[in-house]
């Protein structure tokens, strides 16, 4: 069934203090990493999505919140079903490095931004770490 309009969903990459980024591989991108997220709740701030949907995949407490950038994916084959999102992408800090997955998160990493390049990568997470890295 097509949705009638695109979505919108945030995601952040997450540092720690030791300038580590989070990345996870989820059941929804094809065997590909990228950074925790998801869709925004009707009446629900893009910033408040962003800490509730780390709260429920992680269970990580984010800080420091900053826009980084904005992208679209319009049924892109990397995901696994026909989608179009509007992807508000954040950077973001946590003093916690520990994971609390729920069910969509099969694996993670914490690593540096340099290291997160060498994972396959959804090209999202590839565009906002090859950002992160730029500044």
């Amino acid at each position: 069934m097509k949705k009638p309009f695109p979505l919108t969903t945030v995601g952040a990459l997450v540092v720690k203090s030791d300038q580590q980024v989070l990345i996870v591989k989820t059941t929804k991108w094809r065997g590909t990493w990228g950074v925790p997220g998801g869709k925004v709740d009707w009446g629900e701030s893009l910033v408040e999505a962003l800490i509730r949907e780390f709260q429920e995949e992680v269970g990580l407490q984010l800080k420091n919140i900053r826009f980084a950038l904005c992208q679209e994916a319009i049924l892109d084959p990397q995901f696994h079903q026909e989608a179009h999102f509007i992807m508000m992408n954040y950077y973001a800090f946590s003093e916690s490095d520990v994971i609390v997955p729920n069910d969509e998160i099969k694996e993670w990493a914490w690593v540096s931004p340099e290291q997160a390049l060498d994972y396959p990568l959804n090209s999202y997470t590839k565009v906002l770490i090859e950002e992160y890295l730029k500044h």
